[in-house]
């Protein structure tokens, strides 16, 4: 499988639908120059996700494994960093089904998630200066979302960060919507607890700054 390393030809400044499509016709090293472009902002979904370094390494590595092979049926219709979010996604789901640690919680009747804010920021583009002002509530998510049950953190990273539908959360993590929306809302309450461990309910923040 290739590797997140330098070297190879110069194709840096060829864009990923360039790269995706020329590597769709056999070309090893565009999909080479697709892993070193992709390889950061996969592998961050992926510790989201599994919590631990060893289990995201684990999960990229067999995402790329899986992208490579599949690269011939890449058709384009969405980004292909979209296309290789939904692949890692689902590798650290298979990943964090096999961990011994994960805890089982049985569902029961709560306030639907949908009804809430999303806890952590939708992706989008931060000013260096908003960068700079939000590391510090930065820091303090990352050690919360961290600490949540695996269970739970796939499903609000997924949701909060990647905004993906429930139906599709549902589809990479092999339960139903309803249950990812219940797992969702466990997942919010358990970071404004650790956030805001001392505010009232009504009072507390309802959005910080995304992780990472």
């Amino acid at each position: 499988m290739p590797a997140p390393v330098e070297g190879g030809a110069d194709l840096g400044g060829d864009g990923p639908a360039e790269l995706a499509q020329r590597a769709r016709r056999g070309d090893r090293s565009s999909f080479d120059a697709l892993v070193r472009q992709t390889y950061g902002e996969a592998f961050a979904l992926a510790l989201r996700m599994t919590g631990n370094e060893h289990d995201a390494r684990d999960a990229v590595q067999d995402a790329y494994l899986r992208a490579y092979r599949s690269i011939p049926r890449f058709r384009g219709d969405a980004a292909f960093s979209t296309w290789l979010h939904r692949i890692v996604a689902n590798c650290a789901a298979t990943q964090l089904a096999g961990c011994d640690r994960r805890q089982h919680q049985p569902l029961d009747t709560v306030t639907p998630a949908d009804t809430e804010p999303a806890f952590v920021e939708r992706r989008h583009d931060h000013d260096p200066e908003a960068c700079s002002a939000q590391v510090a509530d930065r820091d303090r998510l990352t050690a919360a979302l961290s600490a949540l049950p695996d269970r739970l953190r796939a499903v609000v990273v997924l949701r909060d960060i990647y905004d993906l539908p429930h139906e599709a959360i549902a589809a990479e993590l092999g339960i139903t919507a309803g249950a990812a929306k219940v797992r969702l809302h466990r997942a919010r309450r358990q970071l404004r607890e650790r956030l805001f461990p001392t505010a009232p309910e009504a009072h507390r923040p309802e959005q910080v700054a995304r992780a990472g």
